[in-house]
C-alpha cells in the first residue's frame, strides 16, 4: 500500500514513544510504502486536493534525533492516489486544523481514504464527545456561567474544571468548596463568562490512574495505559509528569470499549483513544491518539500491528468491493 502521513515536524518526533513513528515502522516492516507531508503542504488546486509529499525511509539509527529517517523528493500528489492518508496532526485543534479537515473532507469525495473521517473529527470534539454517552460519565456541567458552576461545586464539593480545546492536561483546575481561588479561576477559564468550559465531579480514582484504552477499528487492545499522576498532582497526562503502566482492561473498561468501538468506527474513527478514570469515561480522542509504542514496551502486545492489520483487511475489502 501506499500510506501517507500528515506530522508534526519530523525532527520533533521521538521515536521511543511516538505513536505515529510506531505505525510507520510497522509499516516499513511490512514493505509498504510511506510518504510524509505537513498541514502547509495540504492544498487544493486545479480542482483536486493535492499533497505535497515525500517519501519517506528508515535508517538504521531509532533515536529522536533528525537520523531516524530520510527523506526524498517533493512530488504533488492528488491525495486520492494514495492508498489512505492517516491524519496525525497533534492539536491544538485550531481553525486551522479545521481548514485541513475541510480539505480532507473534499479529498474523500474525490475518492481519497482519510484516517480518521475528517467530517467525524469536526463532529467528536475531545471533551464533548463523552456527552453522547451519558451513561459512562461522572456528574458533568458544560457552560461558561459562573453562577451555574458555583452550584455544581456546591452540590459535588470536589469538581475538576477543564477547557474545550486543551491536550495534555493544559489549563485543567481542581476546586474545592473552600478554595480562596475561584473566582479567578473561573474568569480566566472562561475568560469572564465569554468562553465554555467543562466541569466535572472529581473522581478519585485518579490516583490509580488516567486510563487510556486504544481503539482499532471499533476493537480494544487487550491492555490500557494508566497514567498515573505525580506525587501532589491530579492529573495523569504523561505531558504533565503522569507516568505510564499498562494494563490489563478491567470489566468495566472493556463494557465501555465494547459499547462505544463499532459505534465511533462505524463514523469512520479507525484509531479512536477513550480516557477512563475509575469506572468513567473522561475523553474520546480521536485527532491523534498516543499510547501504542508504552504498551508494547511493558507488555510485549503490538497495538501498532493491530493497526496495520485493520488498515490492510479494510483495503482488501475496498477491493472486494
Amino acid at each position: 500500500m501506499k500510506l501517507a502521513f500528515i506530522l508534526d515536524r519530523l525532527e520533533s518526533i521521538k521515536t521511543s514513544k511516538d505513536t505515529s513513528y510506531a505505525i510507520i515502522f510497522e509499516a516499513i516492516s511490512r514493505q509498504h510504502q510511506v510518504f510524509v507531508f505537513h498541514q502547509k503542504d495540504l492544498v487544493w488546486k486545479d480542482n483536486t486536493v493535492l499533497g505535497f509529499s515525500r517519501p519517506l525511509f528508515l535508517t538504521d539509527n531509532n533515536t529522536h534525533h533528525q537520523d531516524w529517517y530520510h527523506i526524498g523528493d517533493i512530488t504533488a500528489t492528488p491525495l486520492q492516489e494514495f492508498d489512505a492518508v492517516l491524519m496525525r496532526k497533534d492539536p491544538p485543534f485550531d481553525m486551522e486544523y479545521v481548514y485541513s479537515t475541510y480539505l480532507l473532507e473534499l479529498a474523500e469525495q474525490q475518492g481519497a481514504r482519510i484516517i480518521n473521517s475528517p467530517r467525524s473529527i469536526r463532529d467528536h470534539n475531545e471533551k464533548l464527545a463523552i456527552t453522547k454517552y451519558p451513561q459512562f460519565i461522572t456528574p458533568t456541567l458544560i457552560t461558561r456561567q459562573e453562577k451555574l458552576i458555583r452550584e455544581f461545586l456546591q452540590q459535588y464539593h470536589d469538581i475538576i474544571l477543564k477547557p474545550l480545546d486543551g491536550m495534555g492536561g493544559a489549563g485543567i483546575f481542581r476546586v474545592h468548596e473552600e478554595d480562596h481561588n475561584i473566582s479567578v479561576i473561573l474568569e480566566t477559564l472562561t475568560h469572564y463568562g465569554t468562553r465554555t468550559i467543562m466541569a466535572q465531579r472529581f473522581i478519585p480514582e485518579i490516583t490509580q490512574g488516567d486510563k487510556r484504552i486504544i481503539l482499532v477499528a471499533g476493537k480494544a487492545a487487550p491492555y490500557s495505559l494508566a497514567r498515573i499522576p505525580k506525587t501532589g498532582e491530579t492529573r495523569g497526562n504523561l505531558a504533565a509528569g503522569g507516568k505510564g503502566t499498562a494494563q490489563p482492561l478491567t470489566p468495566r473498561d472493556k463494557e465501555i470499549a465494547e459499547y462505544l468501538g463499532p459505534r465511533l468506527y462505524k463514523q469512520g474513527l479507525m484509531l479512536v483513544g477513550l480516557d477512563v478514570i475509575g469506572d468513567y469515561l473522561t475523553e474520546i480522542n480521536v485527532t491523534s491518539p498516543t499510547g501504542m509504542q508504552e504498551i508494547y514496551q511493558q507488555t510485549g502486545f503490538n497495538v501498532a500491528q493491530m493497526m496495520l492489520d485493520a488498515l490492510e483487511n479494510s483495503q482488501t475489502k475496498t477491493l472486494d468491493a
